[in-house]
């Protein structure tokens, strides 16, 4: 840790969020100087004190330790770019359309990386009364089961999560064209064109 960097985040942080240093250190039972001291890197703050200090400031111990924020560009839009995460811990499901740090369960998640469905995978969507109506032949058991399916084009996104009890049964409105999304632990996130087609 460069105690001038995390000083100098600290001090950038706690302004942006309007703290003066003493409000600060009331919220952390410390001095004002103490704050003081961290923030012209004459030391640094106790770990005891680090996971709090990262809540206040609106952002992540490992960000304060590294003394840098690395923004990402501007988004621009491109749902097309939208990625999934599922933390294995609790099923947790998160999206983030450019690249993010995101946690859960205490573990750092990758993003998953999607493969085209081979066509005995494929979900069987079907037309019925202007919608798709999707259906899967693919086991629904506790241990192996689909646990989300999506519909995504460059401006939308619609998730439908789903659960070992149920049959995976799916309408989706008639949009413009698209790709659906699934995810089984075992089998990974799958991807076929939004279509109807024939179940396998």
């Amino acid at each position: 840790m460069d105690q001038i960097k995390t000083g100098a985040l600290i001090r950038q942080l706690r302004t942006a969020h309007g703290l003066t240093q003493k409000q600060l250190a009331e919220q952390l039972h410390v001095s004002d100087k103490a704050v003081s001291k961290w923030e012209t890197g004459g030391g640094c703050p106790d770990i005891s004190l680090l996971r709090r200090l990262a809540e206040l400031l609106g952002t992540e111990v490992h960000v304060l330790l590294s003394g840098e924020i690395h923004p990402n560009e501007k988004e621009k839009g491109n749902m097309n770019k939208l990625r999934f995460y599922v933390c294995a811990g609790c099923g947790n499901i998160l999206t983030a359309t450019s690249d993010a740090e995101i946690t859960c369960c205490g573990r750092r998640l990758t993003a998953l990386q999607p493969r085209e469905a081979e066509p005995q995978e494929r979900l069987c969507v079907e037309e019925a009364d202007g919608d798709w109506f999707i259906t899967s032949h693919h086991p629904m058991t506790k241990a192996h089961h689909i646990s989300f399916v999506a519909y995504q084009n460059d401006s939308t996104l619609m998730l439908f999560k789903q659960y070992p009890e149920w049959d995976l049964q799916v309408t989706v409105p008639h949009l413009r064209a698209g790709r659906l999304l699934w995810y089984c632990a075992e089998c990974g996130l799958c991807t076929q064109r939004a279509e109807p087609h024939s179940a396998q």
